[in-house]
Protein backbone atom coordinates (compact mmCIF):
# COMPACT_ATOMS: atom_id res chain seq x y z
CA UNK A 1 0.00 0.00 0.00
CA UNK A 2 1.56 3.13 -0.77
CA UNK A 3 -0.12 6.82 0.44
CA UNK A 4 0.39 10.36 -0.81
CA UNK A 5 2.08 13.08 1.20
CA UNK A 6 -1.02 15.55 3.66
CA UNK A 7 -1.42 18.62 2.03
CA UNK A 8 0.57 22.06 2.14
CA UNK A 9 -0.50 25.15 2.70
CA UNK A 10 -1.72 27.03 -0.06
CA UNK A 11 0.28 30.14 -2.45
CA UNK A 12 -0.84 33.10 -2.43
CA UNK A 13 -3.46 35.33 -4.87
CA UNK A 14 -1.50 35.85 -8.39
CA UNK A 15 0.34 32.02 -8.62
CA UNK A 16 0.37 30.94 -12.17
CA UNK A 17 -2.12 28.80 -13.85
CA UNK A 18 -1.15 24.65 -13.49
CA UNK A 19 0.58 22.79 -16.21
CA UNK A 20 -2.08 20.68 -18.33
CA UNK A 21 -2.95 17.01 -16.04
CA UNK A 22 -0.22 15.27 -15.76
CA UNK A 23 2.59 16.91 -16.39
CA UNK A 24 4.59 20.18 -14.54
CA UNK A 25 7.89 22.23 -15.20
CA UNK A 26 9.70 19.43 -13.04
CA UNK A 27 9.42 17.03 -15.92
CA UNK A 28 10.55 18.88 -18.70
CA UNK A 29 13.03 21.62 -19.94
CA UNK A 30 12.28 22.17 -23.80
CA UNK A 31 13.14 21.00 -27.14
CA UNK A 32 16.83 21.28 -27.15
CA UNK A 33 17.66 17.46 -25.94
CA UNK A 34 15.31 16.23 -28.62
CA UNK A 35 17.07 18.54 -31.48
CA UNK A 36 20.49 17.09 -29.77
CA UNK A 37 19.04 13.78 -30.73
CA UNK A 38 17.72 14.08 -34.28
CA UNK A 39 21.12 15.71 -35.10
CA UNK A 40 23.09 12.89 -33.75
CA UNK A 41 21.08 9.95 -34.99
CA UNK A 42 20.65 11.67 -38.44
CA UNK A 43 25.32 11.51 -38.96
CA UNK A 44 24.43 8.37 -37.94
CA UNK A 45 22.08 7.07 -40.27
CA UNK A 46 23.47 8.89 -43.30
CA UNK A 47 26.92 6.92 -42.49
CA UNK A 48 25.32 4.27 -42.26
CA UNK A 49 23.40 4.67 -45.60
CA UNK A 50 26.49 6.14 -47.82
CA UNK A 51 28.69 3.07 -46.33
CA UNK A 52 25.86 0.44 -47.86
CA UNK A 53 26.41 2.37 -50.89
CA UNK A 54 29.96 2.47 -51.18
CA UNK A 55 30.05 -1.26 -50.74
CA UNK A 56 27.50 -1.86 -53.07
CA UNK A 57 29.35 -0.13 -55.92
CA UNK A 58 32.41 -1.32 -54.82
CA UNK A 59 33.74 -4.94 -52.72
CA UNK A 60 30.17 -6.30 -53.37
CA UNK A 61 28.88 -5.10 -56.68
CA UNK A 62 29.88 -8.62 -58.25
CA UNK A 63 28.61 -10.39 -55.67
CA UNK A 64 24.60 -12.56 -55.57
CA UNK A 65 21.72 -10.97 -55.28
CA UNK A 66 23.72 -6.96 -56.45
CA UNK A 67 25.15 -9.39 -59.63
CA UNK A 68 21.45 -10.54 -60.84
CA UNK A 69 20.01 -6.53 -60.62
CA UNK A 70 20.79 -5.97 -64.26
CA UNK A 71 18.70 -8.63 -65.76
CA UNK A 72 15.98 -7.61 -63.31
CA UNK A 73 16.25 -4.12 -64.72
CA UNK A 74 15.65 -5.92 -68.30
CA UNK A 75 13.25 -7.93 -67.28
CA UNK A 76 11.19 -4.95 -66.25
CA UNK A 77 12.13 -3.29 -69.59
CA UNK A 78 10.75 -6.06 -71.49
CA UNK A 79 7.27 -6.25 -70.11
CA UNK A 80 6.85 -2.65 -70.90
CA UNK A 81 3.40 -1.79 -72.43
CA UNK A 82 1.30 1.20 -72.54
CA UNK A 83 -0.79 0.65 -70.04
CA UNK A 84 2.25 -0.37 -67.16
CA UNK A 85 3.67 2.47 -68.56
CA UNK A 86 0.88 5.06 -67.55
CA UNK A 87 0.31 3.20 -64.50
CA UNK A 88 4.09 3.76 -63.36
CA UNK A 89 3.77 7.34 -64.12
CA UNK A 90 1.23 8.11 -61.76
CA UNK A 91 3.13 5.95 -59.16
CA UNK A 92 6.25 7.92 -60.14
CA UNK A 93 4.70 11.28 -59.98
CA UNK A 94 3.50 10.81 -55.96
CA UNK A 95 7.14 10.63 -54.98
CA UNK A 96 7.62 13.21 -57.36
CA UNK A 97 9.15 16.49 -55.09
CA UNK A 98 6.81 19.39 -56.44
CA UNK A 99 3.91 16.70 -54.91
CA UNK A 100 6.01 15.52 -51.74
CA UNK A 101 6.11 19.03 -50.82
CA UNK A 102 2.57 19.97 -51.45
CA UNK A 103 0.89 17.35 -49.75
CA UNK A 104 3.33 17.93 -46.65
CA UNK A 105 2.52 21.59 -47.02
CA UNK A 106 -1.19 20.62 -46.72
CA UNK A 107 -1.15 17.93 -44.24
CA UNK A 108 0.59 20.00 -42.07
CA UNK A 109 -1.86 22.82 -42.55
CA UNK A 110 -4.72 20.43 -41.73
CA UNK A 111 -3.41 19.01 -38.94
CA UNK A 112 -2.62 22.80 -37.63
CA UNK A 113 -5.83 24.84 -39.04
CA UNK A 114 -8.63 21.74 -39.06
CA UNK A 115 -10.38 20.79 -35.20
CA UNK A 116 -9.34 19.19 -33.13
CA UNK A 117 -6.08 21.79 -33.08
CA UNK A 118 -3.43 22.71 -33.18
CA UNK A 119 -1.86 19.05 -33.68
CA UNK A 120 1.72 20.73 -33.55
CA UNK A 121 3.29 17.87 -32.51
CA UNK A 122 2.14 15.96 -35.58
CA UNK A 123 2.49 18.04 -37.80
CA UNK A 124 6.48 18.64 -36.51
CA UNK A 125 6.63 15.07 -36.84
CA UNK A 126 5.77 14.57 -40.68
CA UNK A 127 7.73 17.89 -41.71
CA UNK A 128 10.92 16.86 -40.46
CA UNK A 129 10.75 13.07 -40.98
CA UNK A 130 10.48 14.49 -45.25
CA UNK A 131 13.16 17.37 -44.84
CA UNK A 132 15.87 14.85 -43.13
CA UNK A 133 14.58 12.11 -45.75
CA UNK A 134 15.71 14.97 -48.11
CA UNK A 135 19.05 15.86 -46.18
CA UNK A 136 20.65 12.46 -46.07
CA UNK A 137 19.31 11.91 -49.66
CA UNK A 138 21.50 14.79 -50.97
CA UNK A 139 24.54 14.30 -48.71
CA UNK A 140 24.57 10.58 -49.69
CA UNK A 141 24.26 11.35 -53.37
CA UNK A 142 27.84 13.18 -52.82
CA UNK A 143 29.33 10.63 -50.91
CA UNK A 144 28.51 7.28 -53.48
CA UNK A 145 28.62 8.03 -57.23
CA UNK A 146 26.52 5.52 -59.14
CA UNK A 147 25.64 5.38 -62.50
CA UNK A 148 21.80 4.62 -63.58
CA UNK A 149 20.54 1.07 -64.81
CA UNK A 150 21.91 1.01 -68.70
CA UNK A 151 18.42 0.65 -70.15
CA UNK A 152 16.29 3.00 -71.81
CA UNK A 153 15.39 5.47 -68.97
CA UNK A 154 11.62 7.22 -69.33
CA UNK A 155 12.08 10.27 -67.86
CA UNK A 156 15.04 12.72 -68.04
CA UNK A 157 18.18 11.94 -65.60
CA UNK A 158 18.46 13.77 -63.44
CA UNK A 159 22.20 14.99 -62.12
CA UNK A 160 22.40 12.93 -58.78
CA UNK A 161 23.85 9.72 -58.16
CA UNK A 162 21.61 6.70 -58.81
CA UNK A 163 21.95 5.92 -54.98
CA UNK A 164 19.46 6.08 -53.63
CA UNK A 165 16.00 6.49 -54.94
CA UNK A 166 15.01 10.03 -53.78
CA UNK A 167 11.10 9.23 -55.20
CA UNK A 168 11.05 6.66 -52.73
CA UNK A 169 13.23 7.86 -50.02
CA UNK A 170 10.82 10.75 -50.15
CA UNK A 171 7.37 8.85 -50.65
CA UNK A 172 8.33 6.47 -47.68
CA UNK A 173 9.01 9.48 -45.08
CA UNK A 174 5.78 11.12 -46.45
CA UNK A 175 2.70 8.44 -46.84
CA UNK A 176 4.69 6.12 -44.06
CA UNK A 177 4.69 9.25 -41.92
CA UNK A 178 0.72 9.44 -42.20
CA UNK A 179 -0.23 5.90 -41.93
CA UNK A 180 1.72 6.41 -38.41
CA UNK A 181 -0.30 9.33 -37.71
CA UNK A 182 -3.17 7.58 -38.74
CA UNK A 183 -3.11 4.26 -36.60
CA UNK A 184 -2.02 6.18 -33.63
CA UNK A 185 -4.65 8.78 -33.83
CA UNK A 186 -7.52 7.87 -35.79
CA UNK A 187 -10.19 5.50 -34.25
CA UNK A 188 -12.46 3.71 -35.73
CA UNK A 189 -12.82 0.72 -38.46
CA UNK A 190 -11.16 2.48 -41.23
CA UNK A 191 -8.04 3.19 -39.78
CA UNK A 192 -6.21 0.32 -40.19
CA UNK A 193 -7.18 -0.20 -44.01
CA UNK A 194 -5.93 3.49 -44.72
CA UNK A 195 -3.14 2.91 -43.24
CA UNK A 196 -2.66 0.37 -45.38
CA UNK A 197 -3.21 1.95 -48.33
CA UNK A 198 -0.61 4.97 -47.44
CA UNK A 199 1.66 2.02 -46.73
CA UNK A 200 1.31 0.63 -50.32
CA UNK A 201 2.39 3.89 -51.83
CA UNK A 202 5.97 4.09 -51.21
CA UNK A 203 6.55 0.43 -52.63
CA UNK A 204 4.46 1.31 -55.93
CA UNK A 205 6.56 4.32 -56.26
CA UNK A 206 10.07 2.08 -55.71
CA UNK A 207 8.31 -0.51 -58.11
CA UNK A 208 7.52 2.45 -60.87
CA UNK A 209 11.07 3.72 -60.60
CA UNK A 210 12.55 0.50 -61.21
CA UNK A 211 10.05 0.07 -64.28
CA UNK A 212 11.08 3.27 -65.76
CA UNK A 213 14.26 2.64 -65.31
CA UNK A 214 15.50 5.07 -63.39
CA UNK A 215 17.28 2.70 -60.29
CA UNK A 216 18.48 -0.47 -59.69
CA UNK A 217 17.06 -3.02 -56.94
CA UNK A 218 19.26 -1.87 -54.23
CA UNK A 219 18.65 2.19 -55.27
CA UNK A 220 14.97 1.27 -54.15
CA UNK A 221 16.17 -0.57 -51.10
CA UNK A 222 18.45 2.04 -49.67
CA UNK A 223 15.75 5.04 -50.22
CA UNK A 224 12.82 2.92 -48.29
CA UNK A 225 15.59 2.64 -45.85
CA UNK A 226 17.00 6.05 -45.66
CA UNK A 227 12.44 7.11 -45.19
CA UNK A 228 12.13 4.55 -42.81
CA UNK A 229 15.18 5.60 -40.61
CA UNK A 230 13.66 9.20 -40.77
CA UNK A 231 10.62 8.44 -39.61
CA UNK A 232 12.32 6.22 -36.26
CA UNK A 233 14.54 9.45 -35.66
CA UNK A 234 11.94 12.12 -35.92
CA UNK A 235 9.06 10.03 -34.27
CA UNK A 236 11.27 8.75 -31.36
CA UNK A 237 12.57 12.50 -30.80
CA UNK A 238 8.91 14.33 -31.51
CA UNK A 239 5.93 11.63 -30.95
CA UNK A 240 7.01 9.64 -27.75
CA UNK A 241 5.97 10.87 -24.49
CA UNK A 242 9.08 11.88 -23.01
CA UNK A 243 10.47 13.07 -25.92
CA UNK A 244 10.83 16.71 -24.94
CA UNK A 245 12.17 15.86 -21.01
CA UNK A 246 15.40 16.69 -20.00
CA UNK A 247 16.74 13.78 -17.43
CA UNK A 248 14.56 14.93 -14.47
CA UNK A 249 15.99 14.86 -10.81
CA UNK A 250 15.57 11.64 -9.09
CA UNK A 251 12.54 13.43 -6.84
CA UNK A 252 10.94 15.24 -9.39
CA UNK A 253 7.08 13.43 -9.53
CA UNK A 254 7.27 14.30 -5.81
CA UNK A 255 7.84 18.20 -6.54
CA UNK A 256 5.42 18.23 -8.81
CA UNK A 257 2.87 16.14 -6.83
CA UNK A 258 3.95 19.05 -3.88
CA UNK A 259 3.68 21.82 -5.62
CA UNK A 260 -0.08 20.68 -7.35
CA UNK A 261 -1.16 20.36 -3.52
CA UNK A 262 0.21 23.69 -2.49
CA UNK A 263 -2.30 25.27 -5.12
CA UNK A 264 -4.96 27.01 -4.09
CA UNK A 265 -8.77 25.08 -4.18
CA UNK A 266 -11.12 22.80 -2.07
CA UNK A 267 -9.95 19.34 -1.44
CA UNK A 268 -11.87 16.94 -2.92
CA UNK A 269 -12.76 13.39 -1.08
CA UNK A 270 -10.59 10.56 -0.58
CA UNK A 271 -9.63 8.63 -3.65
CA UNK A 272 -8.13 4.92 -3.56
CA UNK A 273 -6.10 3.89 -6.72
CA UNK A 274 -6.48 0.02 -7.19
CA UNK A 275 -3.45 -1.05 -8.98
CA UNK A 276 -2.59 -4.29 -10.66
CA UNK A 277 1.22 -4.58 -10.22
CA UNK A 278 1.94 -6.77 -13.18
CA UNK A 279 0.30 -4.24 -15.67
CA UNK A 280 1.27 -1.10 -13.93
CA UNK A 281 4.56 0.32 -12.98
CA UNK A 282 6.11 3.06 -10.73
CA UNK A 283 6.56 5.75 -13.44
CA UNK A 284 2.45 4.90 -13.88
CA UNK A 285 1.42 5.21 -10.80
CA UNK A 286 3.76 8.70 -10.22
CA UNK A 287 1.81 9.76 -13.34
CA UNK A 288 -1.36 9.22 -11.51
CA UNK A 289 -0.68 10.50 -7.73
CA UNK A 290 0.67 13.69 -10.20
CA UNK A 291 -2.86 13.91 -12.19
CA UNK A 292 -4.97 13.38 -8.95
CA UNK A 293 -2.69 15.77 -7.13
CA UNK A 294 -3.53 18.33 -9.95
CA UNK A 295 -7.26 17.94 -9.36
CA UNK A 296 -7.35 18.66 -5.45
CA UNK A 297 -7.00 14.76 -4.61
CA UNK A 298 -4.72 15.34 -1.79
CA UNK A 299 -5.97 12.09 0.52
CA UNK A 300 -5.07 9.11 -1.96
CA UNK A 301 -3.97 5.71 -0.82
CA UNK A 302 -2.57 2.94 -3.41
CA UNK A 303 -3.84 -0.87 -2.98
CA UNK A 304 -2.55 -3.59 -4.96
CA UNK A 305 -4.60 -6.51 -6.33
CA UNK A 306 -3.15 -10.12 -5.58
CA UNK A 307 -3.48 -13.10 -7.30
CA UNK A 308 -6.33 -14.23 -4.85
CA UNK A 309 -8.09 -10.87 -4.80
CA UNK A 310 -7.89 -9.47 -8.57
CA UNK A 311 -9.76 -5.82 -7.10
CA UNK A 312 -12.77 -6.63 -5.64
CA UNK A 313 -11.39 -6.86 -2.06
CA UNK A 314 -9.90 -3.67 -2.01
CA UNK A 315 -12.39 -1.88 -3.59
CA UNK A 316 -15.15 -3.43 -1.08
CA UNK A 317 -12.38 -2.15 1.68
CA UNK A 318 -12.17 1.24 0.00
CA UNK A 319 -16.10 1.88 0.04
CA UNK A 320 -16.33 0.76 3.93
CA UNK A 321 -13.23 3.53 4.50
CA UNK A 322 -15.34 6.21 3.28
CA UNK A 323 -13.62 6.86 -0.53
CA UNK A 324 -15.68 9.06 -2.80
CA UNK A 325 -13.94 8.35 -5.83
CA UNK A 326 -12.02 4.46 -6.92
CA UNK A 327 -9.31 4.60 -9.97
CA UNK A 328 -9.00 0.89 -11.24
CA UNK A 329 -5.79 0.78 -13.11
CA UNK A 330 -5.63 -2.31 -14.82
CA UNK A 331 -6.94 -4.37 -17.44
CA UNK A 332 -10.82 -5.47 -18.14
CA UNK A 333 -10.71 -8.38 -15.21
CA UNK A 334 -9.24 -5.39 -12.87
CA UNK A 335 -11.63 -3.57 -13.92
CA UNK A 336 -13.96 -6.42 -13.87
CA UNK A 337 -13.66 -7.48 -9.99
CA UNK A 338 -13.72 -3.50 -8.89
CA UNK A 339 -16.90 -2.89 -10.57
CA UNK A 340 -18.38 -6.15 -8.87
CA UNK A 341 -17.56 -4.54 -5.74
CA UNK A 342 -18.63 -1.11 -6.47
CA UNK A 343 -22.25 -1.92 -8.24
CA UNK A 344 -25.27 -0.46 -6.71
CA UNK A 345 -23.19 1.60 -4.20
CA UNK A 346 -23.27 4.94 -6.04
CA UNK A 347 -19.41 5.12 -5.62
CA UNK A 348 -17.79 6.90 -8.71
CA UNK A 349 -15.18 4.82 -10.57
CA UNK A 350 -12.72 6.15 -12.89
CA UNK A 351 -11.36 3.01 -15.50
CA UNK A 352 -7.25 3.57 -16.16
CA UNK A 353 -6.57 1.29 -19.34
CA UNK A 354 -3.43 -0.73 -18.48
CA UNK A 355 -3.61 -3.92 -19.51
CA UNK A 356 -3.91 -6.20 -23.36
CA UNK A 357 -7.89 -5.57 -24.29
CA UNK A 358 -8.95 -2.12 -22.39
CA UNK A 359 -12.23 -2.54 -23.96
CA UNK A 360 -14.74 -1.13 -21.83
CA UNK A 361 -12.18 1.99 -21.55
CA UNK A 362 -12.16 1.54 -25.42
CA UNK A 363 -15.58 1.77 -25.74
CA UNK A 364 -16.29 4.28 -23.17
CA UNK A 365 -13.49 6.95 -25.83
CA UNK A 366 -10.95 7.24 -22.93
CA UNK A 367 -7.67 7.24 -23.93
CA UNK A 368 -5.59 4.50 -23.94
CA UNK A 369 -2.34 6.67 -22.36
CA UNK A 370 -3.29 5.85 -18.51
CA UNK A 371 -2.37 9.44 -17.47
CA UNK A 372 -4.59 10.83 -20.41
CA UNK A 373 -7.63 8.59 -19.30
CA UNK A 374 -7.59 9.59 -15.48
CA UNK A 375 -7.08 13.29 -16.55
CA UNK A 376 -9.99 12.81 -19.15
CA UNK A 377 -11.88 10.83 -16.88
CA UNK A 378 -11.44 13.68 -13.77
CA UNK A 379 -12.62 16.51 -16.08
CA UNK A 380 -15.39 14.91 -17.45
CA UNK A 381 -18.35 13.94 -15.29
CA UNK A 382 -20.15 10.80 -13.32
CA UNK A 383 -22.94 8.89 -15.77
CA UNK A 384 -24.63 5.52 -14.82
CA UNK A 385 -23.78 2.95 -16.69
CA UNK A 386 -25.32 -0.64 -17.02
CA UNK A 387 -24.04 -3.55 -16.04
CA UNK A 388 -24.76 -7.28 -16.82
CA UNK A 389 -24.34 -10.26 -14.02
CA UNK A 390 -23.73 -13.90 -15.27
CA UNK A 391 -23.85 -16.76 -13.45
CA UNK A 392 -24.07 -20.84 -14.23
CA UNK A 393 -23.09 -24.35 -13.67
CA UNK A 394 -19.38 -23.27 -11.54
CA UNK A 395 -19.80 -19.92 -11.90
CA UNK A 396 -21.03 -18.06 -8.80
CA UNK A 397 -23.08 -15.22 -9.87
CA UNK A 398 -20.71 -12.20 -10.68
CA UNK A 399 -21.03 -8.62 -12.52
CA UNK A 400 -19.48 -8.11 -15.80
CA UNK A 401 -18.85 -4.60 -17.41
CA UNK A 402 -17.83 -5.71 -21.17
CA UNK A 403 -18.49 -9.03 -22.68
CA UNK A 404 -19.14 -12.74 -21.50
CA UNK A 405 -19.56 -15.58 -23.62
CA UNK A 406 -19.23 -19.12 -24.47
CA UNK A 407 -17.62 -21.35 -27.65
CA UNK A 408 -14.59 -20.14 -29.83
CA UNK A 409 -13.57 -16.50 -27.76
CA UNK A 410 -14.20 -18.08 -24.76
CA UNK A 411 -11.28 -20.91 -26.15
CA UNK A 412 -8.84 -18.05 -27.45
CA UNK A 413 -8.89 -16.52 -23.84
CA UNK A 414 -7.88 -19.76 -22.60
CA UNK A 415 -5.48 -20.78 -24.76
CA UNK A 416 -3.32 -17.29 -24.82
CA UNK A 417 -0.81 -17.06 -22.85
CA UNK A 418 0.22 -14.54 -20.13
CA UNK A 419 4.22 -14.45 -21.91
CA UNK A 420 2.15 -13.90 -25.78
CA UNK A 421 -0.30 -11.31 -24.55
CA UNK A 422 2.72 -9.51 -22.40
CA UNK A 423 4.88 -9.66 -25.50
CA UNK A 424 2.56 -9.03 -28.39
CA UNK A 425 -0.57 -6.94 -26.82
CA UNK A 426 -4.37 -7.95 -28.23
CA UNK A 427 -2.84 -9.11 -31.17
CA UNK A 428 -1.77 -12.60 -29.49
CA UNK A 429 -6.01 -13.27 -29.12
CA UNK A 430 -6.04 -13.42 -33.34
CA UNK A 431 -2.70 -15.72 -33.29
CA UNK A 432 -4.88 -18.09 -31.19
CA UNK A 433 -8.10 -17.68 -32.28
CA UNK A 434 -6.28 -19.07 -35.82
CA UNK A 435 -5.93 -22.92 -33.85
CA UNK A 436 -9.34 -22.54 -32.75
CA UNK A 437 -11.41 -21.72 -36.03
CA UNK A 438 -11.76 -25.50 -36.81
CA UNK A 439 -12.63 -26.13 -32.86
CA UNK A 440 -16.37 -28.21 -32.71
CA UNK A 441 -20.23 -26.31 -33.36
CA UNK A 442 -22.34 -26.84 -30.13
CA UNK A 443 -25.62 -26.41 -29.75
CA UNK A 444 -27.59 -24.31 -27.70
CA UNK A 445 -31.29 -23.94 -26.65
CA UNK A 446 -31.40 -19.85 -25.41
CA UNK A 447 -34.61 -18.42 -23.97
CA UNK A 448 -34.77 -14.45 -23.45
CA UNK A 449 -37.22 -12.89 -21.23
CA UNK A 450 -39.04 -15.75 -20.59
CA UNK A 451 -40.06 -16.88 -24.57
CA UNK A 452 -40.09 -20.18 -25.70
CA UNK A 453 -36.62 -21.08 -26.03
CA UNK A 454 -35.02 -21.22 -29.51
CA UNK A 455 -32.69 -23.73 -30.73
CA UNK A 456 -29.48 -22.65 -32.44
CA UNK A 457 -26.12 -24.33 -33.96
CA UNK A 458 -23.52 -21.45 -32.99
CA UNK A 459 -19.91 -21.36 -32.85
CA UNK A 460 -19.58 -18.64 -30.67
CA UNK A 461 -22.02 -17.01 -28.11
CA UNK A 462 -21.21 -13.34 -27.02
CA UNK A 463 -23.50 -11.58 -24.22
CA UNK A 464 -22.20 -8.15 -24.71
CA UNK A 465 -22.29 -4.52 -22.75
CA UNK A 466 -20.45 -2.82 -25.34
CA UNK A 467 -20.06 -3.72 -29.03
CA UNK A 468 -16.60 -2.84 -30.20
CA UNK A 469 -13.52 -5.16 -29.87
CA UNK A 470 -9.36 -4.05 -30.94
CA UNK A 471 -9.36 -2.16 -34.07
CA UNK A 472 -12.43 -0.27 -34.07
CA UNK A 473 -14.24 -4.05 -35.40
CA UNK A 474 -18.19 -3.49 -34.26
CA UNK A 475 -18.37 -7.18 -33.27
CA UNK A 476 -21.76 -6.80 -31.42
CA UNK A 477 -23.41 -3.44 -33.48
CA UNK A 478 -25.51 -1.52 -31.28
CA UNK A 479 -24.60 -2.99 -27.88
CA UNK A 480 -24.50 0.15 -25.55
CA UNK A 481 -23.28 0.40 -21.86
CA UNK A 482 -26.28 2.59 -21.26
CA UNK A 483 -29.84 1.24 -22.62
CA UNK A 484 -30.88 -0.49 -20.01
CA UNK A 485 -30.26 -4.09 -22.37
CA UNK A 486 -27.60 -6.50 -23.08
CA UNK A 487 -27.04 -8.11 -26.05
CA UNK A 488 -26.91 -11.39 -27.38
CA UNK A 489 -24.69 -12.78 -30.41
CA UNK A 490 -24.91 -15.94 -32.38
CA UNK A 491 -21.78 -16.77 -34.43
CA UNK A 492 -22.50 -19.73 -36.90
CA UNK A 493 -20.30 -19.56 -39.83
CA UNK A 494 -19.61 -22.58 -42.03
CA UNK A 495 -16.90 -22.66 -44.35
CA UNK A 496 -14.92 -20.08 -45.97
CA UNK A 497 -18.00 -18.68 -47.51
CA UNK A 498 -19.73 -18.00 -44.33
CA UNK A 499 -16.58 -16.40 -42.28
CA UNK A 500 -16.87 -14.06 -45.32
CA UNK A 501 -20.42 -13.26 -45.31
CA UNK A 502 -20.11 -12.81 -41.02
CA UNK A 503 -17.27 -9.98 -41.71
CA UNK A 504 -19.43 -8.49 -44.29
CA UNK A 505 -22.28 -8.23 -41.53
CA UNK A 506 -19.22 -6.65 -38.96
CA UNK A 507 -17.85 -4.36 -41.82
CA UNK A 508 -21.31 -2.85 -42.14
CA UNK A 509 -22.02 -2.22 -38.50
CA UNK A 510 -25.39 -3.46 -39.22
CA UNK A 511 -27.51 -5.29 -36.62
CA UNK A 512 -30.27 -7.70 -38.62
CA UNK A 513 -31.81 -8.29 -34.90
CA UNK A 514 -33.23 -12.22 -34.75
CA UNK A 515 -37.06 -12.91 -33.51
CA UNK A 516 -38.45 -15.68 -31.75
CA UNK A 517 -39.44 -17.43 -34.50
CA UNK A 518 -37.16 -20.33 -34.32
CA UNK A 519 -35.81 -19.87 -37.70
CA UNK A 520 -31.87 -19.81 -38.02
CA UNK A 521 -30.76 -15.88 -39.57
CA UNK A 522 -27.47 -16.48 -41.04
CA UNK A 523 -24.04 -16.64 -40.27
CA UNK A 524 -24.19 -14.03 -37.19
CA UNK A 525 -27.47 -13.36 -35.01
CA UNK A 526 -28.43 -10.78 -33.06
CA UNK A 527 -30.84 -10.00 -29.96
CA UNK A 528 -31.43 -7.99 -26.82
CA UNK A 529 -32.72 -8.97 -23.73
CA UNK A 530 -32.96 -7.87 -20.29
CA UNK A 531 -32.88 -11.78 -18.86
CA UNK A 532 -31.03 -14.88 -21.07
CA UNK A 533 -30.93 -18.08 -19.96
CA UNK A 534 -28.91 -20.55 -22.36
CA UNK A 535 -28.17 -24.10 -22.23
CA UNK A 536 -25.64 -26.01 -24.03
CA UNK A 537 -25.82 -29.78 -25.11
CA UNK A 538 -22.61 -30.60 -23.47
CA UNK A 539 -20.06 -28.33 -21.60
CA UNK A 540 -18.00 -25.52 -23.05
CA UNK A 541 -15.68 -22.93 -22.33
CA UNK A 542 -16.63 -19.85 -20.77
CA UNK A 543 -15.48 -16.28 -20.36
CA UNK A 544 -16.14 -13.69 -18.12
CA UNK A 545 -14.63 -10.26 -19.87
CA UNK A 546 -11.61 -11.96 -21.28
CA UNK A 547 -10.92 -14.55 -17.96
CA UNK A 548 -11.66 -17.85 -18.93
CA UNK A 549 -13.72 -20.03 -16.20
CA UNK A 550 -14.93 -23.77 -15.67
CA UNK A 551 -16.33 -24.77 -18.95
CA UNK A 552 -19.91 -25.87 -18.73
CA UNK A 553 -23.09 -26.13 -19.75
CA UNK A 554 -25.54 -23.39 -18.33
CA UNK A 555 -25.14 -19.67 -18.57
CA UNK A 556 -27.65 -16.96 -16.99
CA UNK A 557 -27.57 -13.70 -17.73
CA UNK A 558 -29.01 -9.98 -17.02
CA UNK A 559 -28.95 -6.38 -16.64
CA UNK A 560 -28.43 -4.76 -13.64
CA UNK A 561 -29.31 -0.75 -15.25
CA UNK A 562 -27.33 1.73 -14.32
CA UNK A 563 -25.46 -0.16 -11.37
CA UNK A 564 -22.32 1.41 -11.64
CA UNK A 565 -21.22 5.21 -11.64
CA UNK A 566 -18.58 5.85 -13.92
CA UNK A 567 -16.47 9.06 -14.61
CA UNK A 568 -16.49 9.59 -18.44
CA UNK A 569 -15.09 12.92 -20.42
CA UNK A 570 -17.48 15.27 -21.91
CA UNK A 571 -19.97 14.22 -24.71
CA UNK A 572 -18.69 10.24 -24.02
CA UNK A 573 -21.23 7.58 -23.09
Amino acid sequence: METSTPARATEPPGTPAPPRLGHSPALSSGAGRAVARIAAFAVCQAAMIAGLGLLITGPARNLWPLSAEDALNDAFERVRNDALTTASAIASGAGDTHTVVGVTVLCCLALLLVPPLPRWRAALFLALAVWLQSLVFLLITEAVDRTRPDVERLDASPPTSSYTSGHTGAATALYAGLAVLVLSRVRGRWGRPVAVLLLLIPLLVGLARLYRGMHHPSDVVAGLLNGGLSLFVVGRAVLADDAWAARPPADAVDIAVAAAERRPGPSREPAVVIVNPTVTDTATRDRLRLVLAQRGHTDVTFLETTERDTGGGQAAGAVRGGAGLIVACGGDGTIRAVADALAGTGVTLAVVPCGTGNLLARNLGLPLDPADALAAALTGEPRALDLGTISGDGIARTHFTAMSGAGLDAAVMGSTSDRAKSALGWPAYVLAGLGELRGPRMRLAVALDGAPALHRTARMVLIANIGTVQGGTALVPGARPDDGLLDLALFDPRGAGGWLRAAVVLLRGSRPTGTATGAHGGPVEFFTFRRAELTFTRPQPREVDGDPVAPGRRITAEVRPGALTVLLPAGEK
